[in-house]
Order: structure tokens, then sequence, then C-alpha cells
């Protein structure tokens, strides 16, 4: 089953229900994903990659914008970005721990021959790619200038 699909019958669950946290985070998926397909254009489905992705972007605005108003003490507003988050992740394929994506990241730098910082560019591609939705960009790069700093 397509993501737009589920994402409508969620909805229609969540209103049945009156969850309106869940309603309000599915309907941010349902509209970032209309979006997306309209830059496609009107033919054009999405891949199951691009809908990650769509759902990567939108857990990835909810962090930072949760990060800022805990910062500003707006727990309001900080605590509707978490709630929408909960949901968006819900869709998302689990997420690697730690180990496992340093791991994979030190597998990459064996194989791309990468010695140092200079490198990173070179690594950064290839884990990107074996580590889509699994885990996200930030983390990735963080463990790889560690690896290639200390080794």
């Amino acid at each position: 089953m397509a993501l737009q699909d589920k994402i409508d019958q969620e909805i229609k669950s969540a209103m049945l229900a009156k969850d309106s946290v869940r309603l309000r985070g599915l309907r941010a998926i349902k509209a970032a994903i209309l979006l997306a397909k309209t830059e496609k254009g009107p033919t054009e489905v999405l891949t199951e990659d691009t809908e990650i992705a769509v759902l990567q972007k939108l857990a990835k605005q909810r962090r930072e914008s949760a990060s800022v108003y805990q910062q500003q003490n707006r727990d309001d507003l900080y605590q509707i970005e978490v709630e929408e988050l909960a949901v968006i992740e819900s869709f998302l394929p689990a997420q690697l721990s730690r180990e496992d994506i340093e791991r994979i990241v030190k597998q990459v730098i064996t194989e791309t021959g990468a010695t140092g910082p200079k490198d990173m560019g070179k690594v950064m591609g290839p884990a990107n790619q074996k580590l889509a939705g699994k885990a996200d960009g930030k983390t990735i790069s963080e463990i790889a200038k560690a690896l290639l700093v200390g080794g």
C-alpha cells in the first residue's frame, strides 16, 4: 500500500477517534507528500525512497523547531512539535543505533580508502546511500568526521 493511501486511512481513523494530535501530524505528512507529488509532476508516482526522504525532512524540521522552542522556553510550541515528530517517526523505518552506524561508516571508509578529514566527501556519498532512511545525515557526518580525524 502506498504511503499516501495509508495516511488517508490513518486520517480517517484519527478523525473517528477524535485524536487531534495524531490528526495534526498526519495532515502535515499528507501536505508534504502532495507538495512533493506536484513538484514531480501530476502523472509521476513517488517512489518509496522519495516518500522516506519527505518524512525525514519533516522529522528534521520538527526536531530543529522543537530545539529552538525549548531554548526559548516555549513549552506550548515545543510540545506540538514533539507530538507531530512522534507521528512522523511512526512512518519512518527503524533508525539504526549509533554503533551500527559507526560500523557501516567504518566499512565505507575501508572501501573508499579514505585516510583523513580531507576524504570526508568520498565517504559521505556512499555512507548516505547505505544508511538512507535508517540514520539522519547529521549523525552520519559526526561519526564519519570523528572516525576520519581519529583514524
